[in-house]
């Protein structure tokens, strides 16, 4: 079943968005080998670090990137989320035409401006992962929250910080995105 916005979406635009909801998971062929960049994301908020987190999720988009293929987007961690009476951003991927594809998180919450959970943040990363990886290896023209975009975010962090797995970052317990310009003016999210 569709989101509601799906309804208020064109013939082309409902096609792409069916094909994203096909897609169900993102192919990692070595995510072990990962695991420790995602310790040390963890460890880099733990310390309150915001360069060694920066550090951290950058290496961890090369990785999943070189991983499958893809160019790799470049990736920016920002001290406190912006925000507005009623909402916070957490993450944003822009792909600009003529430009480089970026990826913009933010490590502390709006209000009270503490360094988010590791795993909200590791979420937050691989969302706006997943949003690359729609253009870059799936090919799609827009990237639509659908409900096959959210398993295939959820495919990632099992891959990389799995429940129960040895290792800091497996057993630790715990965003919205903007494709590139042209397909944000169009998109209803």
């Amino acid at each position: 079943m569709p989101f509601a916005y799906y309804d208020r979406l064109s013939r082309a635009h409902k096609a792409i968005y069916r094909r994203s909801d096909r897609l169900s998971s993102v192919p990692l062929t070595r995510p072990r080998g990962m695991w420790p960049l995602v310790d040390e994301l963890r460890e880099g908020l733990e310390r309150d670090d915001r360069p060694g987190v920066e550090l951290a999720a950058e290496e961890l988009a090369r990785a999943i990137c070189q991983d499958l293929g893809v160019m790799e987007p470049a990736v920016e961690v920002l001290a406190v989320r912006p925000h507005t009476v009623t909402q916070e951003l957490h993450g944003l991927f822009v792909w600009e035409e003529g430009e480089p594809p970026y990826i913009q998180v933010w490590m502390r919450t709006a209000r009270k401006k503490r360094v988010v959970a590791f795993r909200t943040f590791l979420r937050t990363l691989l969302h706006e992962m997943c949003h690359h990886l729609d253009f870059t290896l799936f090919g799609l023209d827009e990237s639509f929250h659908t409900r096959g975009f959210f398993q295939r975010e959820s495919s990632l962090v099992r891959q990389l910080a799995p429940a129960g797995a040895t290792g800091g970052a497996r057993n630790k317990g715990e965003g919205a995105a903007r494709p590139p310009r042209g397909a944000a003016s169009r998109s209803p999210l």
